[in-house]
């Protein structure tokens, strides 16, 4: 048996359904059959808040809470090769203050490492240049020492990278942080 009579009231109809929702990058973004994405991800784009929202693609039921200023990737060094962990191109003239957390995996021998590098670029439109050497802080646990990391400029890109040591397989992961000022 239905109880529904009970409580028809004006204050217990349904809400009516937003139509629309706007993003901080004025994407806007439609629902589908009553239904909204709210999402997360990190992005490259600089943004002072460290954090914004958009709908992608514009119009769509998909809106994302977005991560800002965050770079972030993986290498494997087989050896003494190197890998390019993360490469970072700025697309805007000026200054990019980094700071980065690495950590390394011996699958070889079952080691770890851990790093912290911060350091700054400038970009002038062409070429990428480093502004002094990175600062490093490293935590390598016992043959790990052997590995080495570097942040080097290859025409307009940043590339964080790493060294690995003989006879063994390395994983690396990194994330790093930018702070930007420019014209």
């Amino acid at each position: 048996m239905s109880q529904f009579y009970i409580g028809v009231t004006a204050g217990s109809i349904p809400p009516a359904v937003p139509m629309q929702f706007t993003a901080d990058d004025a994407t806007v973004g439609v629902p589908v059959a009553n239904n909204y994405n709210i999402l997360s991800r990190d992005t490259t784009d600089d943004n002072s808040n460290g954090i914004q929202t958009t709908v992608d693609p514009n119009g769509s039921d998909s809106h994302y809470i977005e991560l800002t200023n965050r770079v972030q990737g993986t290498a494997t060094t087989v050896g003494a090769s190197t890998g390019d962990i993360i490469t970072f191109t700025p697309s805007v003239v000026g200054t990019y203050a980094f700071e980065f957390r690495i950590a390394a995996y011996n699958t070889t021998s079952s080691l770890g490492a851990g790093a912290s590098v911060f350091g700054a670029i400038r970009f002038d439109g062409v070429n990428t240049n480093i502004c002094d050497l990175f600062d490093e802080i490293n935590n390598d646990e016992g043959a790990m020492s052997g590995t080495d990391l570097a942040v080097v400029a290859s025409g307009a890109s940043m590339i964080l990278r790493a060294t690995g040591y003989a006879a063994q397989t390395i994983n690396w992961g990194a994330v790093g942080l930018y702070t930007f000022v420019g014209v």
